[in-house]
């Protein structure tokens, strides 16, 4: 399946020194590029029907196929660290820089294409221009203000930015306002990028924004070209006189690209003449990102089931004590005869225990109130700001209902966890978690943990959006003693609550004697599907 663009689209926007690139696309290199065909195509009056994007965009779609009946999430994330939890594997920045109008949205585009990898984000310089003042907002209404320049924009921030992204974290990108020149309240988070490709007029500008970039990829084009496309773009589109367009493009554009663009040329690894159509470069550029990403291939699962035998269990482990009620429920779910309507009772229940007995690990301060009768009573409340619950998809999500049972207006989260049957491994296919996740005490639920493999993704992923490692509580009505031990190894300060600890697992990566497929039972569906199972589900 060809890649999809991940969380941080941030393509095609019109930048103040870069900006629309809606022609690039189809006129990269092509010989409708010249001065003798501008202007019989042109018309000199604004254009009413293309559409003006006047903010840098973000999406945030994993790769995914919808039909009429669901939504089938068709490429995942392997992990992207060690059995340890931490971060092995960073992104592949490739960093592309070229005059505007070069065609370097295009190049980007067509690398993704034919990469075919899944998880890339492309992330446009243009999030990144500075806030104006009121004087330069005066300036940059009258075209007088040089947004070409490299003081136009906070270098500051996009570094912090792409380093975080690179290293695997959760980052927020501004989403800019081109018709207000400012950052609009409403930021985008993005997160979860194999291949990051960073585009924008002066990538190369800066020597700390250098280091980032693995890859270093200039996109050459023809000055008469590029002042065609600004014509082009700037007259149908934005309703400009061509003396305003050219006035625009000598005072500002030319001389900052023969100063600051054209130079950095040299630190270049690979020079791409003609954009998007010099297929020789593009080709060479994916072959060599291929050969990185597959050095960068790592396992986990494999390594998880053979580590840690014969350990006592850790200390952060806490398991409900098994009172003839418990192991009663135990005994009806256990049994593979049980109906699927006295499963899901006794599932029901044994998850609100479960979940009442986490809530006594929260944090609590003393308090005082007064009684109807006027007395005083010494009481105790919850210290921290916030609880959050998440669900493992999809049997993890059967616990949201004991959960929203007990913590009124608890928000919740979803993360969607598969297993990749060629390789074996965990892969990430979705997530979606609620804004400021990191100031919270988060419940991570899931139906059962066998090595614990799509546990540590799951903490991994919340880590990543800078949640405290000691503020997250794994639930589970069933572990295996390899998935406790994966967990607290990778993971120390994490608190482990359970209903029941299996001894065993098989070669197939199952609890024994563990529970069978509890998603399948608790749904009544049949076998795991490929398209929706979680890879804990199945007592993984």
């Amino acid at each position: 399946m060809a890649s999809e663009i991940m969380d941080a689209e941030v393509q095609n926007n019109k930048g103040e020194g870069d900006e629309d690139r809606s022609f690039s696309r189809s006129d990269s290199g092509s010989g409708e590029d010249s001065l003798d065909n501008l202007f019989p195509r042109c018309n000199l009056t604004p254009s009413l029907s293309p559409r003006k994007r006047t903010t840098s965009q973000s999406k945030t779609e994993p790769p995914l196929l919808r039909t009429s009946k669901r939504t089938i999430y068709t490429a995942g994330r392997p992990p992207w660290y060690n059995v340890t939890g931490t971060t092995f594997k960073e992104a592949f920045v490739i960093g592309l820089c070229g005059g505007s109008a070069s065609g370097k949205t295009t190049v980007a585009n067509k690398i993704i294409e034919a990469l075919d990898v899944p998880w890339v984000v492309l992330l446009s310089m243009d999030s990144f221009y500075k806030v104006l003042s009121k004087e330069e907002q005066e300036l940059a209404a009258k075209n007088e203000y040089n947004f070409d320049h490299p003081d136009a924009f906070d270098f500051e921030l996009l570094i912090t930015v792409l380093r975080k992204l690179k290293k695997g974290k959760s980052v927020k990108v501004p989403v800019y306002d081109f018709t207000l020149h400012s950052r609009r309240k409403e930021w985008k988070t993005v997160y979860g990028a194999n291949v990051v490709i960073f585009e924008g007029i002066l990538a190369f500008a800066n020597k700390e924004l250098l280091k980032l970039l693995d890859m270093k990829v200039f996109v050459d084009t023809d000055s008469d070209i590029r002042l065609v496309r600004r014509l082009k773009r700037d007259i149908t589109e934005r309703g400009r006189d061509i003396s305003g367009v050219i006035k625009q493009y000598n005072k500002f554009v030319k001389p900052a690209f023969e100063q600051y663009i054209e130079p950095t040329v040299q630190v270049a690894d690979i020079v791409v003449p003609r954009g998007g159509e010099n297929f020789v470069a593009l080709d060479l550029i994916v072959q060599h990102v291929h050969s990185q990403l597959e050095k960068r291939e790592i396992t986990v699962r494999s390594a998880l089931a053979s580590a840690h035998q014969g350990q006592p269990l850790p200390t952060m482990l806490s398991v409900m004590e098994s009172t003839p009620q418990v192991r009663g429920m135990h005994t009806i779910i256990r049994n593979k005869d049980t109906n699927r309507d006295e499963f899901i009772f006794y599932s029901k229940r044994l998850m609100r225990l479960l979940i009442e007995h986490a809530l006594s690990f929260l944090p609590l301060k003393a308090v005082t109130v007064e009684t109807p009768q006027g007395s005083i009573y010494e009481g105790k409340r919850f210290s921290g700001k916030r609880i959050t619950g998440v669900s493992i998809l999809r049997a993890g999500e059967t616990m949201e209902q004991a959960l929203m049972a007990v913590c009124k207006d608890i928000r919740l989260g979803k993360i969607l966890i598969q297993t990749n049957h060629d390789t074996g491994e965990p892969e990430l296919h979705y997530l979606r978690l609620p804004k400021d996740i990191s100031e919270d005490y988060v419940i991570l639920m899931d139906s059962t943990v066998s090595t614990g493999a799509a546990a540590l993704m799951a903490i991994r992923v919340l880590l990543d959006h800078d949640v405290q490692e000691d503020k997250i509580f794994l639930l589970s009505l069933l572990m295996a003693e390899m998935g406790v031990h994966s967990v607290a190894y990778a993971f120390p300060k994490v608190r482990i609550i359970t209903t029941a600890v299996d001894k065993k697992v098989n070669d197939e990566f199952h609890i024994i004697p563990g529970i069978g497929n509890f998603g399948d039972r608790y749904f009544g569906t049949d076998a795991p599907s490929d398209w929706y199972e979680s890879d804990e589900s199945m007592d993984y």
